[in-house]
């Protein structure tokens, strides 16, 4: 069990820059069952300016983005293999996603997901967002790898 990827290492995993890198470190992953991710959220988001700016708040679809670069990392991990140019990682559905409490600037988000199944490339997760151990977000999502025409 490989314990934490600081994020020279996670960079060699996803194809994600600025702004849209959503992962900081990841504190613990298990192959082919379970990753822990961390994602400190500042003032500093390109988002926060234009997504209520009165009261700063993370959007959600940016908080399932985060899950599925986890799941991302998860599954390369699993896979043994690393991103190239010929294939991108892809969602193919996202089920069953509930936000519980806004996520705003100064939180640390930590984002839980677990493999659910693996079939014929096809990749189903239960992904969970906790700020200061309380429930967040959490949704199924399912990823695919697939080539680039």
């Amino acid at each position: 069990m490989e314990t934490q990827m600081d994020i020279h290492e996670i960079l060699k995993y996803l194809p994600h820059r600025y702004p849209f890198l959503l992962v900081d470190r990841v504190l613990s992953i298990e192959p082919n069952k379970s990753i822990v991710a961390l994602k400190n959220v500042t003032m500093n988001e390109p988002f926060f300016p234009g997504h209520y700016p009165h009261y700063p708040v993370m959007p959600g679809v940016l908080i399932v983005e985060a899950m599925a670069q986890a799941a991302a990392l998860l599954s390369f991990k699993s896979m043994g293999s690393t991103p190239d140019e010929k294939s991108v990682y892809y969602f193919a559905g996202i089920d069953g996603a509930r936000f519980k409490r806004p996520v705003s600037p100064g939180d640390q988000m930590i984002i839980k997901v677990s493999l659910i199944r693996s079939m014929r490339g096809l990749y189903k997760f239960k992904g969970t967002v906790e700020v200061d151990g309380l429930l967040a977000a959490e949704a199924e999502l399912m990823c695919t790898v697939k080539a680039v025409p």
